[in-house]
C-alpha cells in the first residue's frame, strides 16, 4: 500500500485528503501542529491517521518523511526547502500548491538524478490557471496560430458580500493573504514593461467585467514577464495576470499600506495599548479629533468609506485586545481575522478568467476567453479549497500510478503533467467554459 504524507491541516486541506482516502487505496497520514485539525481530516477512514508535529522538529519530521512514498506539503512557501531536503535524503517525491522559489528550483537535477518529482504551483492559481493556459495556448499554435495577448485573472471572495464592507473573507491563510498584499508587480502592455513597486501595487487598478458574474477591481499579480518563455508566448506584446476583488478594495488597501498596518518590525504590547492608541501613534495625533487626523493623515474625507471600514474593523477601539507582545502586522491580522470568517452557511466564489487575443495563420484575429466560475458548498468544501486541493490530490494519484513520469522539479505546465489532471477536474465537476469570437478579418 502506498503511504502519503499531508503536511497541515489548514483551510484547503480537507478536499485533498478525502480525495486521497475515498479515491484510492494509499494510507494517508495527516500532520499538524494542533492535533484536533489533523483528525478531522481523517474521522471515520480507517487508512487516516493524524499526529500532532511541529514540523520545524527536523528528527521528528524525517522519521515521518521516511515511511512515506509521497509528501504534500500544505505549509508555508518558506518550509518547503527543509522538506524537500528530507525527501531527497529519504526517497520521497514531493507536490506543492505554492509558487515555485530559487531555493526549489535549485533542487531540479537532484530530484530528476533520485528520480523524484517535486510538483509545485499546482492549485488554484497557481495551478489551474497555468494548465488551462498552456492547453489553450498549445492548441493555438498547433493549428499555425499566435497569441498577441494574454491576461490571467484570478479570485477568491465571498458569494455574497452584503455582510461585509471589507467584501473579502478568508478562505486560505490570513497571514498569506496578507503578504500577498506586499508583493511588486510587473506586466506587459503594448510591448512596454509595467513596473508595480509594492507601495504602489493598489493606486495601480483597473475594472475588469466578468461576462455573467460581474464587474470587479483588478490589481497586477506579481510578475507576468517571466510567464512569455514558460507558455511559449514570447512573440505576445501583452501579457497580465491580475487579482479580481470588490468595487472599493484597492483605496481601502492604499490607506491601511500608508498607516503602516503591515509593518512587521514594530513589537506592540497589547495588554497596555488598545488598537485606538497604536493608530494615534502610527499617525502621531494626540487624539482630541482622531478621525480628522485620520482624514488629514491619509488625505481622504472624514466622512470617506474607508474611515468608516476602519472603525468597523476595530481600529478605533479603545477596548485591549491581550494577546501579548506582536508585531503590527500580527495585530492587525488578529483583528482581520475576527471579522472576515465565512459564517455558517455562507459561500465562497472562485473565478477564473482568461483572455486570449489570437492571429490565426490566415491572418483572421480571434477574441477567445476561457472562465471558471465556482461556489463553495455550505457547511462542506470551500470552493477555494476544491480548486486547490484537488488539482494537487489529482496530480499525488497520477504521480504514484506513473501516469506522471517527469522528474526534477516541476510546475504544471508540461502536456503529460497537465492533461490527465485537467480531464478529472472536469469529471469531478471544475468545469471550464470557453468563448471565441472573431473580430477582425485581414
Amino acid at each position: 500500500m502506498k503511504k502519503v504524507l499531508v503536511l497541515g491541516a489548514g483551510l484547503v486541506a480537507r478536499p485533498l485528503v478525502r480525495y486521497l482516502l475515498e479515491r484510492t487505496d494509499y494510507s494517508v497520514c495527516v500532520i499538524d501542529k494542533f492535533l484536533n485539525k489533523a483528525q478531522s481530516m481523517v474521522t471515520g477512514q480507517p487508512r487516516g491517521t493524524a499526529y500532532q508535529l511541529d514540523v520545524t522538529n527536523t528528527v521528528k519530521l524525517a522519521e515521518h518523511i521516511k515511511k512515506s512514498d509521497l509528501v504534500v506539503s500544505l505549509l508555508p512557501w518558506a518550509l518547503h526547502p527543509k522538506v524537500a531536503d528530507l525527501c531527497l535524503e529519504y526517497g520521497s517525491s514531493m507536490v506543492t500548491t505554492s509558487y515555485v522559489k530559487d531555493e526549489m528550483r535549485a533542487l531540479h537535477d537532484k530530484a530528476k538524478a533520485k528520480g523524484l518529482i517535486f510538483l509545485n504551483e499546482i492549485g488554484f492559481d497557481p495551478g489551474i490557471d497555468h494548465m488551462i493556459a498552456v492547453d489553450t495556448i498549445n492548441k493555438i499554435k498547433n493549428k499555425g496560430g499566435r497569441i498577441l495577448e494574454f491576461n490571467s485573472y484570478g479570485s477568491s471572495i465571498p458569494a455574497e458580500d452584503s455582510n461585509n464592507p471589507m467584501g473579502y473573507k478568508f478562505s486560505w491563510s490570513p497571514k498569506g493573504f496578507l503578504r500577498s498584499t506586499l508583493n511588486d508587480g510587473r506586466y506587459l502592455k503594448d510591448g512596454e514593461i509595467i513596473n508595480i513597486k509594492e507601495q504602489e501595487l493598489f493606486k495601480h487598478y483597473w475594472l475588469v467585467e466578468v461576462p455573467g458574474i460581474g464587474v470587479f477591481e483588478s490589481y497586477v499579480n506579481r510578475d507576468a514577464l517571466k510567464y512569455k518563455k514558460l507558455y511559449g508566448i514570447e512573440s505576445t506584446k501583452t501579457l497580465l495576470r491580475g487579482t479580481l476583488r470588490y468595487i472599493g478594495m484597492c483605496e481601502t488597501w492604499t490607506s491601511i499600506k500608508k498607516l503602516g498596518l503591515l509593518c512587521e518590525k514594530r513589537v506592540i504590547d497589547t495588554d497596555t495599548l488598545s488598537p485606538r492608541e497604536m493608530i494615534k501613534y502610527l499617525i502621531k495625533s494626540n487624539g482630541e479629533d482622531l478621525l480628522q487626523d485620520i482624514s488629514s493623515f491619509l488625505n481622504i474625507p472624514v466622512y470617506s468609506t474607508t474611515i468608516k471600514k476602519l472603525e468597523w474593523l476595530g481600529l478605533l477601539s479603545p477596548e485591549l485586545l491581550s494577546i501579548g507582545e506582536v508585531t503590527i502586522f500580527d495585530m492587525f491580522g488578529y483583528l482581520l481575522n475576527n471579522k472576515l470568517q465565512y459564517r455558517s452557511g455562507e459561500r465562497d466564489l472562485v473565478i477564473l478568467y482568461q483572455e486570449f487575443l489570437v492571429e490565426h495563420h490566415d491572418k483572421r484575429r480571434e477574441k477567445r476567453t476561457l472562465k471558471l466560475e465556482l461556489r463553495g458548498l455550505p457547511e462542506k468544501e470551500s470552493a477555494i479549497a476544491q480548486t486547490v486541493g484537488l488539482p494537487a490530490a489529482i496530480a499525488v494519484k497520477c504521480i504514484l500510478e506513473e501516469d506522471i513520469k517527469q522528474k526534477g522539479v516541476h510546475i504544471p505546465i508540461l502536456e503529460d503533467i497537465y492533461n490527465p489532471i485537467l480531464k478529472e477536474l472536469e469529471a469531478l465537476g471544475v468545469k471550464i467554459e470557453e468563448r471565441n469570437r472573431f473580430i477582425k478579418e485581414i
